[in-house]
């Protein structure tokens, strides 16, 4: 349900419940600790918690009870890299960056997307975790490299919900891989991105791409929506092809992106002054929302603080409940905000969190 918002944040896991009387901030999780990523699985109502510290590695929990208590988990694991190997990538874990739950027909599994760009499936609910060898090995990976990162990562897991084998990911900087039988076989799905950042003869190459996030529309799972470094693209054909959107106002950069999990034709933004500057267009944060597949675009900011400002939004700090009306939003400047009328409208839960990483409804 979507009355629970969870923020993973520098310091912290928060929960805030909808009552009565509003939004009201609850317990305080993982206090103190970097929280990279959390997850709602909605087969079970598990809570997942990533955590990131540093010198004593990345951690992984679980709660049963809606965060009363907390199981840690087996992190993800490399294996050894083999002795002789010239692979510049380092075959440990950096960082835990995506979760998504397996299919329905799939009680237990579970997807981890990491930094180096390593793909980890669990069917046993985390217990246990084993690295998908078939896109490790895959000798594609030897020209991935990291964006904001100093290597690659996979950030976006999307399990198709009409048949759980079908599984799409994001990889910055690696572009959008398919598998159709569960991660035995993979193909790139990238065509029709272009990469600016790169030379004219090396921008079309799918496998360098730097997808930011690809979302997709529940009810129609063949639309799927990515900002990109340098644009926003949209797929019709389940990620077979792209298609580029122009003129894009105030800006076609970001990071977030929302898709409306009903209407195919609706997505959310949050647009931002790209590369070293990473900062509101202008000053004024806004959501672009388009409802008419991307041919237009209109800026809303009701509720947000006007300018100047510098709040920007990360991957997974931009989020839409189940009916397509509840959002909610959070930045690196620990702002947070939930609109309940598809963004027209914002209303700030709070403005002295930490710098937020990822928000979820359940």
């Amino acid at each position: 349900m979507s009355d629970t918002l969870w923020i993973a944040t520098r310091k912290g896991l928060l929960q805030w419940r909808r009552g009565a009387g509003g939004w009201q901030a609850g317990s305080t999780h993982f206090l103190g600790d970097p929280v990279s990523q959390v997850l709602v699985d909605p087969r079970d109502g598990a809570v997942y918690a990533a955590l990131n510290l540093g010198h004593f590695g990345c951690k992984l929990h679980r709660s049963d009870d809606a965060g009363a208590t907390w199981q840690e988990l087996a992190a993800p694991a490399y294996p050894p890299k083999p002795d002789g190997s010239d692979d510049p990538t380092p075959w440990d874990l950096k960082l835990i960056w995506s979760l998504a739950p397996g299919g329905a027909d799939q009680p237990g599994t579970v997807w981890a997307g990491t930094i180096p760009g390593g793909l980890f499936r669990s069917d046993d609910r985390g217990a246990s975790w084993r690295l998908v060898e078939n896109l490790w090995n895959r000798s594609e990976r030897r020209e991935w490299f990291g964006g904001g990162y100093d290597h690659p990562g996979i950030h976006s897991i999307l399990v198709d919900p009409r048949d759980s084998r079908t599984v799409i990911l994001g990889i910055s900087c690696g572009g959008v891989w398919r598998t159709d039988d569960g991660g035995d076989t993979w193909a790139l799905s990238a065509d029709g991105m272009r990469a600016a950042y790169m030379p004219p003869e090396a921008a079309d190459n799918p496998n360098i791409q730097d997808p930011h996030r690809i979302v997709r529309c529940a009810a129609e799972p063949d639309t799927l929506w990515a900002q990109h470094h340098n644009g926003i693209f949209v797929s019709r054909d389940g990620a077979k092809s792209w298609s580029e959107l122009s003129d894009v106002k105030p800006s076609a950069f970001g990071f977030a992106v929302a898709a409306h999990p009903h209407d195919a034709g609706t997505a959310w933004f949050a647009p931002a002054v790209k590369d070293e500057c990473r900062v509101p267009v202008d000053g004024r944060l806004v959501v672009t929302r388009t409802s008419d597949g991307g041919r237009s675009f209109e800026a809303l900011h009701a509720g947000l603080p006007p300018p100047p400002g510098f709040d920007l939004i990360y991957r997974h700090a931009l989020v839409v409940d189940a009916r397509g009306e509840r959002l909610a939003m959070a930045s690196t400047t620990g702002n947070c905000w939930v609109s309940e009328d598809g963004a027209q409208t914002w209303h700030q839960l709070s403005g002295h969190l930490p710098p937020v990483s990822a928000l979820t409804f359940g």
